[in-house]
């Protein structure tokens, strides 16, 4: 076991913990699934308003940036709001993130900067296409000593992008380079070598890669891909993608699995505690400043299907329980100092519409 610390955020890599992501574009079908496999299951679901003033969190090295957020947005996060591990915007962007031993994150420079976490909340508080997440590159790095990330990232307009941080550079995986779009803990470049000379679903479904299990996934995922993009399968799209992430599940660290409809501006989702696949539709929450934001907690006994009436007023004792609760899980495998959570936690109630 390895433990990992980056100022306020804490993470463990041990080989069970290993997330898996897609996206699926067929015929005006835009779906991006995600299993997020970790050590503890606590999480809720945050509405982020539009309108927000907001000067980026502390970093290590760098100067901070400020903006107000243009678009609402819909997050899952344990380590408290604003800072979340993926989700989709009012545009229908989505960004999640995985790990990637191997990352190595710009050196200090000129820009801005931003911890792993707020990257993500930063994307989708400001842009509405995948173009414009990688132009961020121009002004925007993240800091982090020891937190090695990638991600997946995709829009309305059927985009999709791998980007990664490797020998101090981003580097992207869109278009042609990035043949079918899935994502789990190797850099997408050797993921797709392992496979690329197998031509058919089938074939990349039974290749055995020796143990590892990321490749596995990799190869499990896109011969599903394949296979509903290339065949006229009759199975609903949201169902099959369930399906996938079945596949490729981890056990009892699979905590949760989503599923994001892009064009509905509707997400899915099941816990490993609570099964039931819940869903909510952005049109059903009001995004100006002047709304008050939401939130729901993730693990909740509720019958399948939509949750948007089970959404309440969001409350700092709200987010503390969900960051406490995650930290109190994580406890026997990483230390989150209680000063290091009540930081994150002021974080959040400084920040108001714009004046």
């Amino acid at each position: 076991m390895k433990k990992i610390i980056s100022s306020l955020w804490i993470f463990l890599a041990v080989p069970a913990l290993a997330c898996t992501t897609f996206f699926i574009n067929r015929n005006g079908q835009l779906i991006f699934g995600r299993n997020y496999d970790w050590i503890a299951g606590q999480g809720m679901v945050n509405t982020n308003l539009r309108g927000l003033a907001k000067t980026s969190f502390r970093t290590e090295d760098g100067k901070s940036i400020s903006w107000v957020s243009k678009y609402g947005s819909l997050t899952f996060n344990q380590y408290g709001k604003e800072f979340p591990t993926g989700g989709m915007n009012e545009k229908g962007l989505v960004v999640e993130l995985m790990w990637l031993d191997g990352t190595q994150y710009p050196a200090a420079d000129q820009r801005a900067s931003v911890n792993t976490l707020q990257w993500v909340q930063y994307q989708l508080d400001n842009h509405s296409t995948v173009a414009e997440v990688i132009q961020s590159d121009s002004k925007l790095r993240i800091t982090s000593i020891d937190v090695p990330l990638h991600y997946l990232v995709a829009d309305a307009g059927g985009d999709v992008a791998s980007i990664e941080f490797l020998n101090g550079k981003m580097v992207v995986h869109r278009g042609k380079d990035l043949p079918i779009a899935v994502l789990t803990n190797e850099t997408y470049t050797s993921s797709w070598n392992a496979i690329k000379d197998l031509k058919t679903a089938t074939a990349i479904s039974n290749a055995r890669f020796d143990g590892n299990n990321s490749q596995a996934r990799f190869a499990k995922a896109c011969s599903m891909v394949k296979q509903f993009q290339e065949e006229d399968l009759s199975v609903p799209v949201v169902d099959y993608s369930f399906k996938i992430l079945n596949s490729v599940a981890q056990g009892n660290y699979t905590k949760w699995s989503i599923v994001y409809d892009l064009a509905a501006k509707k997400i899915y989702f099941k816990t490993n505690q609570y099964p039931q696949i819940k869903s909510v539709e952005f049109s059903a929450f009001d995004w100006n400043c002047s709304a008050s934001p939401k939130a729901f907690d993730m693990n909740q006994a509720l019958l399948p299907g939509s949750i948007n009436k089970n959404f309440v007023p969001y409350t700092a004792d709200f987010n503390r329980r969900i960051f406490e609760a995650t930290a109190l899980a994580s406890r026997s495998e990483v230390n989150i100092r209680k000063e290091e959570i009540e930081e994150g936690l002021a974080y959040a109630e400084k920040i108001s519409c714009k004046k």
